[in-house]
C-alpha cells in the first residue's frame, strides 16, 4: 500500500490537488487533510532539495567519466550520491508512513482497494493492447 503524495499546489482551472483527491475517494476528515498537508508543506522543500543535489551530481559523475578519468574522484562522488540517494529513500518512506498513519484503519483498507483496482484496470489495458498489437500484425 503507497499513499503518494505531491506538493499540495492548486494547478491551473481549478481542478482539485492530489490531497483533495484522496481526502475525497477515502473520505478524510478536515483535521486529516491539513495534518497531511502540514506533513507535505514540510517534508517537500526537503525532499526537491535532495532530488536537486542528486541531479547535479549524476551530472557531475559523468562529467568524470572518460579516457582521462579520475578513479578517486568518481568514486567520491558516488559514494555521496549514495548518501543523498538513501536520503531521498528515507524521507520518502518516512512521508509515507507518516501520512499513513494519519489514516484510520478503513480509510487504508479503501485506499488499498482503489489501488488494487486500479492496477487491475492497467494490466487489462496492457493486455488489450497486447491484443491489439498481436492483431495488427497477422
Amino acid at each position: 500500500m503507497s499513499a503518494q503524495m505531491a506538493p499540495a499546489q492548486q494547478p491551473g482551472g481549478g481542478q482539485p490537488d492530489q490531497i483533495s483527491q484522496l481526502a475525497e475517494m477515502i473520505g478524510l476528515s478536515s483535521e486529516q487533510e491539513a495534518e497531511i498537508r502540514d506533513l507535505v508543506d514540510t517534508t517537500t522543500p526537503k525532499v526537491e532539495e535532495l532530488q536537486i543535489k542528486a541531479q547535479s551530481l549524476q551530472t557531475e559523475l559523468q562529467a568524470n567519466a572518460g579516457h582521462d578519468y579520475n578513479e578517486a574522484e568518481i568514486k567520491r562522488i558516488g559514494k555521496e550520491l549514495g548518501e543523498v540517494s538513501g536520503e531521498l529513500s528515507i524521507q520518502s518512506i518516512l512521508m509515507q508512513s507518516k501520512v499513513e498513519a494519519i489514516f484510520t484503519a478503513e480509510q487504508r483498507d479503501e485506499l488499498e482497494r482503489l489501488q488494487q483496482e486500479q492496477m487491475q484496470m492497467q494490466q487489462q489495458m496492457q493486455q488489450q493492447q497486447m491484443q491489439q498489437m498481436q492483431q495488427m500484425q497477422q
